[in-house]
């Protein structure tokens, strides 16, 4: 298993168990090494948003989705990612990009 690998399995482990902090250090470390590691960014988005540091989750979404810009999953993700922002903080600013990346990932998919 690749050093890389082992730091991300790490993180998830540490996440599945609610140590969010040092699950967040784990993913940032395989950045440190590989900053287009797009499960990284995306384990980063879910940890942020469970420490309610929502700035910083909706960036790593918002990475992901520029380092795949052809994956719809990433969009949903980052639609959910903005939603949750919206339910913590009431900030309508999360929630119109919510909906710019969820309308991104059903263009993405073909529909409308």
């Amino acid at each position: 298993m690749s050093e890389t690998s082992a730091l991300y399995s790490e993180g998830e482990k540490l996440r599945d168990e609610g140590k969010y902090a040092e699950a967040a250090e784990k993913f940032k470390a395989v950045l440190a090494e590989k900053p287009d590691h797009v499960l990284s960014h995306m384990a980063l988005a879910v940890t942020y948003g469970n420490l309610n540091n929502f700035d910083d989750a909706c960036y790593h979404a918002e990475m992901a989705c520029q380092l795949e810009p052809n994956e719809p999953f990433n969009f949903t993700a980052l639609s959910v990612t903005y939603q949750k922002a919206f339910e913590a903080t009431r900030d309508h600013k999360y929630i119109e990009k919510a909906e710019q990346a969820k309308h991104h990932s059903d263009v993405s998919r073909g529909g409308m």
